[in-house]
């Protein structure tokens, strides 16, 4: 008779704990999900620069509501922040940032500078004219 050996249990919920970069990941898969749906929005609006006036006064007149500019805000945060987590796990492809610290600069730079970059992409947008 052969000896049972002992196997490790698998991880589960109560042994992880949500880490930072571990919420950046589900952030950046989240992000991509909403640059596909933000991307019919992008199609509308060149459609309807195709078609004509009319067809993107209307356009207009929902992206310069509140909550147009809203989803256009957000979808400008989503793509900078992708752009940027991206950046993140192409830096890690190439072997590199995977100490603790590196790792935390990476997913910290990654958050902060979405915001940061999506909020200086709207002043100079506004500062420009666009955003009347």
């Amino acid at each position: 008779m052969t000896a049972k050996t002992e196997r490790p249990l698998s991880p589960h919920l109560q042994i992880y704990r949500l880490t930072l970069t571990m919420a950046m990941s589900v952030l950046h898969r989240a992000t991509g999900i909403a640059l596909y749906v933000g991307t019919l929005l992008l199609a509308w609006w060149l459609i309807a620069a195709a078609e004509g006036p009319n067809a993107y006064s209307h356009v207009q007149a929902f992206t310069s509501s509140f909550l147009g500019r809203l989803i256009v805000f957000g979808y400008t945060w989503a793509l900078v922040h992708h752009l940027l987590s991206g950046i993140r796990h192409f830096v890690w492809d190439l072997g590199y940032g995977f100490k603790a610290n590196e790792r935390e600069a990476l997913t910290w730079g990654a958050l902060l500078g979405g915001i940061g970059l999506t909020v200086l992409l709207w002043m100079i947008a506004y500062a420009i004219g666009g955003g009347r």
